[in-house]
C-alpha cells in the first residue's frame, strides 16, 4: 500500500527544508574561519581545479520536466514534486577548500564524515557541512567527483562526474523523488535521482552514473586513520549554522517520511537504519543487527561480502546539535580477501577488528594497522547507509539479512 503522508510530518519537514534554503553562501575557493585556528595547517586551500563542460542548449528538465520534445520520464512526472527550495536553493560547493585534519577544531570526535578514497587519496567530508549543502563537486586524484548527501534519506553517495565526453557539475533541483534529492547537472539541466544514479527526466534520461565507494564514520575513527589527510572545509561567505541539524529529530523510526508516495514496506518501520548493497542482486541489513553483531559475513548469501560496525557515530539527524545525537553505528563493507587468501574477522573494540587467519588488527575503514598485513586494504563495496522506506522504495525486492 502507499505510504501515508502525516500532515504535521509534512509541515514540520517543511519548515526543515526551508531552513536548510536559509542564508547565503559562495561556495567557492576562499579561506574560512576555525575557531582559534592552527597556523598553515588550518588554513583552507583548493587541491583540484573543478573542472566542467560548457553549458547546452536545448530543453530544460528544470523548466518543464514533461517537455514533449524531450524523452519520456522513466518516472510519472507527477510524482517529481517541489520539496519547498527553488533549484539551487541549497547551493552545492562547486569550489571546495580543505584542511589538514591537524588543523580542524571544529568537528566534535562522534561526528559522521563521508569518507572517500580515490587513486590512493582519500578525504573526508564533514556531515555538519553537507546537510546545509547536500552536494560537493570535487577532484580527487585527478577524478572529477560528485560527493551527495541526502537528509530526507539519509543517503550518502559518490559518483565520477564524467559521462562520455561531458564533465559534469550537479546542483540541487528544489525537487523530490520518493523524498530522495533530486539533482541536476548544469550542462543539461537533466533530473538525477541521487540514490539511483541514473537521469530520470531530461535529455539524458536513462543514463547511468558511475558509484564510487564511501562510507560513513567517525570524525575519531577517520582522523586516526589519516592524521595528515585533506577535510573538506566550510565554505567561505556562508552563515549558515554548522555543528546544528535543521532537521531536529527528523529520524524517529516510526515518523513518516516527508513528500513520500511509495509503496510501503512493512518488515521494518519507515526510517530504521539499514546498509545497503548497490550492486547485484538487493539485500539490506539492519543497522541493528550489524551495531550487535558487529561482524556480519554475507558469504553465505552468494556474495563474498563482509558488514563492519563500529560504535560511537552520531546520528546528524536526532539532537539540535549534532555532536549530541544519538549514538549508531559506522559501517564499513568490504570484499574479505588480502593477499590473495580468503580472511574471517571478529571485533576485539568499539572500533577495531582481527582476522582469523593473520591476526592482523583492521580499522573500519578496511585498513590492516597492526600485524602481518599492515598497509594492506580490503576492497570496498558499494553500499548506503539509509532509511528502510527509502531503499525499499527503490528496491522493493530486497532480502533482509539478520
Amino acid at each position: 500500500m502507499r505510504c501515508r503522508i502525516d500532515v504535521v510530518a509534512v509541515t514540520v519537514a517543511a519548515s526543515f527544508l526551508l531552513a536548510a534554503c536559509s542564508g547565503t553562501t559562495s561556495g567557492s575557493v576562499g579561506e574560512t574561519s576555525s575557531k582559534g585556528g592552527r597556523g598553515a595547517s588550518a588554513r583552507p586551500v583548493a587541491l583540484e581545479p573543478v573542472q566542467q563542460s560548457r553549458k547546452e542548449g536545448g530543453q530544460s528538465a528544470l523548466d518543464d520536466l514533461a517537455d514533449p520534445r524531450l524523452p519520456k520520464p522513466l518516472v510519472d512526472p507527477a510524482r517529481i514534486v517541489s520539496g519547498g527550495p527553488p533549484p539551487d536553493g541549497i547551493p552545492a560547493i562547486d569550489g571546495p577548500t580543505f584542511q589538514r585534519a591537524a588543523g580542524v577544531d571544529w568537528l566534535d570526535d562522534g561526528e559522521g564524515v563521508l569518507s572517500l578514497t580515490v587513486g590512493g587519496q582519500t578525504r573526508a567530508y564533514p556531515i555538519q557541512v553537507l546537510i546545509w549543502h547536500e552536494i560537493v563537486n570535487d577532484t580527487v586524484a585527478g577524478t572529477p567527483v560528485t560527493v551527495t548527501y541526502c537528509p530526507l534519506c539519509n543517503s550518502a553517495l559518490a559518483f565520477d562526474r564524467r559521462l562520455g565526453k561531458r564533465l559534469f557539475t550537479f546542483g540541487t533541483s528544489g525537487k523530490l523523488y520518493l523524498s530522495d534529492l533530486v539533482m541536476y547537472d548544469r550542462q543539461t539541466e537533466s533530473l538525477w535521482s541521487q540514490i539511483e544514479g541514473r537521469a530520470i527526466a531530461g535529455r539524458l534520461t536513462g543514463q547511468q552514473l558511475v558509484r564510487l565507494p564511501i562510507a560513513t564514520v567517525t570524525w575519531q575513527q577517520w582522523r586516526e586513520a589519516h592524521p595528515d589527510g585533506y577535510v573538506l572545509a566550510r565554505p567561505a561567505g556562508s552563515n549558515r549554522s554548522y555543528g546544528t541539524n535543521p532537521y531536529t529529530g527528523y529520524d524517529e523510526p516510526d515518523s513518516e517520511p516527508f513528500l513520500f508516495d511509495g509503496e510501503s514496506d512493512d518488515r521494518l518501520p519507515p526510517k530504521e537504519r539499514v546498509v545497503a548493497l548497490l550492486d547485484g542482486d538487493p539485500l539490506a541489513v539492519p543497522l541493528s543487527v550489524v551495531a550487535k553483531r558487529r561482524v556480519v559475513d554475507l558469504a553465505g548469501r552468494g556474495r563474498e561480502v563482509v558488514v563492519f560496525g563500529a560504535g560511537g557515530l552520531r546520528s546528524a539527524l536526532d539532537a539540535a546539535e549534532l555532536r549530541a545525537g544519538q549514538k549508531i553505528a559506522a559501517t564499513g563493507v568490504f570484499v574479505p580477501r588480502a593477499d590473495g587468501r580468503r580472511l574471517t574477522f571478529r571485533a576485539v573494540s568499539p572500533s577495531a577488528f582481527v582476522d582469523d587467519q593473520t591476526g592482523s588488527s583492521w580499522n573500519i575503514l578496511g585498513e590492516a594497522v597492526k600485524g602481518p598485513l599492515t598497509g594492506r586494504r580490503l576492497p570496498a563495496v558499494e553500499h548506503v547507509d539509509t532509511f528502510w522506506f527509502a531503499w525499499a522504495a527503490f528496491r522493493p525486492t530486497t532480502v533482509l539479512a539478520r
